[in-house]
């Protein structure tokens, strides 16, 4: 697998998009965390203040930045497919079978890479959370640390569901633009209609359980919670499970689509 991440990564050193857009993602991460904490400390005082609370004091920080960053995670998914739909444009995927890879190779070194970047990406979070948190004088503590690791599991389900559009299109420009289409709309829209078919508001419904929305529900909205009635939310444990079962379909399925596949 070594020698295989270093062709991988021989792929994708001299790839201009991809590193752009990796400095995008982590400069934006920091960005949006930094308007976020510039308007809490406009506020100061009064009312506002008080239903905000300090979401950049700990250990709720690690929970803001968490949150906020889950925002650009389009961006890594937009990575994943230029890499793999670039396989297909320049017949790159051909030529490593024909040197001696087996399909399920490359399906597992971008897994792998999938991966690879989810860590980068998480420890990037975990990092910047540190930083807004002593820098807001706060005493440094890792409880609710664990949102960073829900970050991690949302980070690698929209970076599969980048992988299993990519083998399931080919192209680049469909393939972007189906991810978009769902992540912002599609699944918004089922969720929504889902949920307000039984009629009770507030409570999880079925659209909770949609493949992308169980990821997302993993890091609730941070602000308001204690004090107005936002719903409910499906237990952790079951959007865990969900998660799990999502990463595995993903995988299962764009294995199965590679290896049957004209190349």
């Amino acid at each position: 697998m070594l020698h295989l991440l270093k062709i991988e990564w021989l792929k994708i050193k001299g790839y201009k998009t991809f590193w752009i857009l990796s400095t995008l993602f982590l400069v934006s991460i920091v960005g949006i965390n930094y308007f976020v904490y510039g308007f809490d400390v406009g506020i100061k005082e009064g009312p506002a203040k008080a239903f905000i609370g300090s979401p950049f004091d700990f250990p709720t920080v690690w929970h803001t930045v968490s949150y906020f960053a889950s925002f650009l995670l389009f961006i890594p998914g937009l990575m994943i497919i230029t890499s793999i739909t670039n396989e297909y444009t320049y017949k790159t995927h051909r030529q490593n079978i024909i040197d001696g890879w087996s399909r399920q190779q490359f399906i597992h070194v971008k897994i792998a890479m999938i991966v690879i970047v989810s860590v980068l990406s998480t420890l990037f979070v975990f990092l910047t959370s540190m930083v807004f948190g002593l820098f807001s004088g706060s005493t440094f503590s890792f409880d609710k640390i664990e949102f960073v690791g829900f970050y991690f599991i949302q980070a690698l389900s929209y970076c599969m569901f980048a992988l299993l559009i990519s083998v399931l299109i080919k192209r680049s420009g469909l393939s972007i633009g189906l991810f978009f289409l769902y992540s912002f709309i599609i699944e918004n829209f089922l969720g929504a209609l889902l949920n307000n078919m039984g009629g009770k508001r507030g409570i999880s419904g079925p659209g909770d359980y949609l493949p992308l929305n169980s990821t997302d529900s993993l890091i609730p909205f941070p602000f308001f919670r204690n004090l107005v009635n936002l719903g409910t939310l499906p237990s952790i444990y079951i959007l865990l499970g969900l998660s799990a079962v999502y990463l595995f379909l993903y995988y299962f399925i764009s294995s199965r689509k590679f290896n049957t596949q004209d190349l």
